[in-house]
């Protein structure tokens, strides 16, 4: 079986990117471990402060944040981080040629309970000007701007999901040697499903284009979609994605009105582009009812963004509902 560094390779990249993705599954592989030590690490529970989206930090956010941080900002390729736990980017290398985001443990609100938690980066290439990486505005891309992207999902086993733009591999962490070898090669993402994921506490303040598809979903059969739906729902962005990528579906975190002043709940830069990457790479779509995600020009490193990705023709229905049209890919 071929290692990360040989698929890498293999598709042409750089020696400089490469040591960058392999710096980032260096960090991953020690979160992998923390974790399943678990207790016995004593990472589990919450700290006492709040990140900068408001939301409470449990101890295994700082740490995993904090590998990333610092294994990244010593890497010489690296120009500056931007991490979802952190209020400003951070810089790195002041020639370095990338820039690297991400959300160091996606869906810590299921550690304590012993669910798949798992890292999302993001790779971009940095401008080659004078500005440092701690000027956020250097990270100000569009995700269609991503040279790579990827996560890494800690569950029953450790596995690499990852594009460089020609695809999707999948790998697997072996223990044994410590490395991350291909199991899955081009994952592609089923066309058509019947299973959606969506936070259905949130219905009530939804906008009517949303909540009236999945009231059609619901009405299975004898709605005006024609089949029944089923439902899931992990709290776990890089869990619901890797299952839309092993066998279809649909994953919607959209707008809600509770607070008006935010456009989604999830974050652009840490979690929507490098998803929007993967699944589209697998030949999935992604929208945010009403325009690509990745065309979404980023004005702040911590914005947000409603999230609608999955099965093509599934995505295609829900945009269509708020008037929109996708091109086919």
């Amino acid at each position: 079986m071929k290692r990360l560094d040989q698929v890498l390779s293999n598709d042409g990249v750089s020696a400089e990117l490469e040591l960058v993705i392999k710096d980032t599954m260096v960090a991953c592989k020690d979160i992998a471990y923390k974790l399943g030590q678990g207790e016995l690490a004593g990472i589990l529970g919450a700290t006492e402060d709040e990140n900068i989206q408001g939301e409470t930090q449990k101890m295994l956010d700082v740490i995993s944040n904090d590998l990333l941080k610092d294994i990244l900002c010593a890497n010489p390729y690296v120009k500056g981080v931007g991490s979802e736990e952190e209020d400003y980017t951070i810089a790195g290398h002041a020639d370095g040629k990338y820039l690297v985001t991400f959300d160091p443990l996606d869906g810590s609100s299921n550690i304590d309970v012993n669910l798949s938690v798992g890292t999302i980066f993001s790779i971009l290439e940095a401008p080659n000007d004078n500005r440092t990486g701690d000027d956020q505005a250097v990270f100000l891309q569009p995700g269609n701007k991503q040279v790579a992207a990827g996560y890494v999902l800690y569950g029953p086993s450790t596995l690499l999901v990852m594009t460089t733009g020609k695809g999707v591999n999948l790998f697997t962490l072996d223990t044994n040697v410590g490395e991350f070898v291909l199991t899955k090669e081009q994952l592609k993402v089923t066309e058509d499903t019947a299973e959606f994921a969506i936070n259905m506490s949130n219905q009530r303040f939804w906008e009517p284009e949303m909540q009236q598809y999945i009231d059609d979903c619901l009405q299975g059969e004898e709605g005006p979609l024609g089949k029944r739906y089923n439902m899931r729902w992990v709290a776990s962005m890089v869990a619901e994605v890797h299952r839309i990528l092993i066998r279809g579906g649909i994953f919607m975190y959209p707008y809600d009105s509770r607070d008006p002043t935010k456009a989604g709940k999830l974050r652009l830069m840490y979690e929507g582009n490098p998803m929007s990457m993967i699944v589209e790479q697998a030949g999935g779509l992604s929208s945010t009812g009403r325009m690509c995600i990745m065309d979404v020009e980023p004005k702040d490193i911590h914005d947000r963004v409603p999230v609608i990705l999955g099965s093509k023709n599934e995505v295609t229905k829900v945009v269509a509902m708020f008037g929109d049209y996708i091109p086919k890919k």
